[in-house]
């Protein structure tokens, strides 16, 4: 063993290492920045008179968790705006919304979300109930999952949207039973309001990138994939926001950046996506990725299915939701963008859009051959099983978000009974996914919902909620084991951004590390999320913990 004194050393184990060679340690050096060694009483001769040293007193250490599909910029923006994450019910809404407005009456116009679909009769609030909170300022205010805006009557004037106003070709404009707009707006509608609102500076963005990091470094957290870099409606680039913090210095996460697949536009818009590509490419931050949104959501009957949804009485309609890129023009553009070099980001939510985009996948590797592009298909909430070996056959990561499959209202309320009882058991297969020997990353889609590891592998292991009904597990059959589920928040996650160097405890590696307060092995799966992250190091050097 070498004799060089380490720079900092971890001892007192357990080591979680997630390296299949040597699961578990208790004793690890770095030097440099990279792990330079992993093993027992053997790594303690490393210590040197300057070597600091960390007991971990039987605290877990483990790879540093990495997000594979997150969207720090906005959720760090909206921290500083109107948040409604929490808010349980229509009345607790309401209140938030109307306590954020007197708070901030030099505002022009009320902005945020996180307000949630269950929260409401039928999933959908109306403007005359934003009025009450908001009657002389416009507010437009995104749910939970970013796929709706809730906005009062003064935002839909400023707009100029009315009953004769038609829904826009990606999008839908709820209406009552006189044709009046209702303030809620689905998808690409969003956009009708959204644009008329105050722009984002880049010293708001810049702000929001830090003040999220914070929080993601908080959880453990050293990388990350953000799902969407580019201009999307109202949505700002937030590619500034990155670049300014990598050339400071103030970026101390390591982040690969989806570029934005403009649905409007076809195969004209690559070049300026590979300029971007040379352009984004900083110390800490690169953009390789280019990401395809190819449906909507369940919840609002714009996820894309193989067969129709069904209504309230659960009799067959007529929508089987939207496919946002025709899937012929899809297979062509994913395989130019594959030949390019590009990895390619879908989200795909129904059993037809996870189709189509698989399809794309198939017609990229015949043309181009299997090359080490890591596609990669978020969200997965239906998958067909004849399409869940695809993943394997094709090396497409399935990327799943842990806590949206467990029972909730939204779930049962609005979800389950429009999908109907057979579809509904095929949601979120993470265990037939992995049984068929896919490759399985994870990520949170925060601020759509939590950006805590620990809370997602918790639900992942139990299909239960941290705080749930641990005897109501959803679909408890798919539940995955904790050590494949943190296997997908670190090697798997890691594999997904390129990072090969991260993601397991090894020599050579990069030392991004988190500490957590308990080993979760020694306590029931029910205790997982009541494990606490106390340290984070992102090569060695620490960016949280005391």
């Amino acid at each position: 063993m070498r004799r060089t004194p380490a720079d900092l050393v971890f001892t007192g184990g357990p080591v979680h290492t997630t390296d299949a060679a040597r699961t578990r340690a208790t004793t690890v050096a770095v030097t440099g920045g990279r792990i330079t060694a992993v093993g027992h009483d053997e790594v303690r001769e490393l210590i040197g008179p300057r070597t600091e040293v960390v007991d971990l007193a039987g605290r877990l250490l483990l790879p540093g968790f990495q997000d594979a599909h997150v969207h720090p910029v906005t959720a760090g923006q909206e921290l500083a705006q109107c948040d409604l994450t929490g808010a349980g019910d229509a009345t607790a809404t309401i209140a938030a919304v109307r306590a954020y407005a007197d708070a901030n009456p030099e505002r022009d116009w009320i902005t945020g979300g996180g307000w949630s679909m269950d929260a409401f009769e039928g999933g959908a609030p109306t403007r005359q109930q934003l009025d009450t909170a908001v009657p002389d300022r416009p507010a437009c205010l995104v749910n939970r999952d970013h796929h709706g805006a809730w906005a009062n009557s003064r935002a839909l004037e400023l707009a100029g949207i009315t009953a004769r106003t038609p829904d826009p070709a990606d999008g839908r404009i709820e209406r009552d039973e006189r044709g009046e707009p209702t303030g809620l707006l689905q998808e690409g509608a969003m956009d009708l309001v959204a644009r008329h609102a105050p722009r984002s500076t880049a010293a708001d963005r810049l702000a929001g990138l830090l003040r999220a990091q914070r929080l993601l470094h908080a959880y453990g957290i050293t990388a990350w994939q953000d799902a969407i870099v580019g201009t999307y409606g109202s949505m700002d680039d937030v590619a500034d926001a990155y670049l300014a913090a990598d050339r400071d210095g103030s970026l101390t996460a390591r982040v690969t950046g989806a570029l934005w697949w403009d649905r409007e536009h076809g195969s004209e818009q690559i070049p300026g996506l590979v300029a971007r590509r040379e352009a984004l490419t900083g110390r800490n931050f690169r953009a390789g990725t280019v990401k395809i949104m190819q449906d909507g959501v369940a919840e609002t009957g714009t996820a894309a299915l193989l067969a129709p949804y069904l209504d309230a009485c659960g009799c067959a309609t007529a929508n089987s939701g939207t496919s946002f890129v025709d899937p012929l023009d899809l297979r062509r553009y994913v395989t130019e963008l594959d030949a390019l070099g590009f990895q390619t980001h879908f989200h795909a939510l129904g059993d037809r859009a996870v189709r189509e985009a698989l399809d794309a996948v198939e017609a990229a590797r015949a043309a181009n051959g299997r090359t080490d592009t890591r596609p990669h298909l978020a969200h997965l909430q239906i998958v067909h099983p004849d399409d869940i070996p695809r993943f394997r056959a094709l090396g497409a990561t399935a990327n799943i978000q842990p806590l949206w499959a467990a029972h909730e209202p939204q779930m049962d309320e609005l979800t389950i009974p429009f999908l109907g009882r057979e579809r509904a058991a095929l949601q979120y297969p993470f265990a037939a996914l992995l049984r068929s020997g896919a490759t399985v990353a994870a990520g949170s889609d925060w601020p759509v919902s939590s950006a805590d590891p620990l809370h997602g592998i918790h639900t992942a292991v139990n299909r239960v909620v941290p705080g749930g009904d641990h005897s109501r597990a959803f679909l408890p059959e798919q539940r995955i084991s904790l050590t494949d589920a943190l296997a997908a928040y670190t090697a798997g996650s890691a594999y997904v951004n390129h990072l090969d160097d991260t993601g397991s405890i090894r020599a050579g590696a990069l030392a991004d590390l988190v500490v957590l307060d308990r080993d979760p092995y020694a306590a029931p799966p029910e205790e997982i999320a009541e494990a606490r992250v106390l340290a984070t190091y992102v090569g060695g050097r620490r960016v949280y913990g005391d």
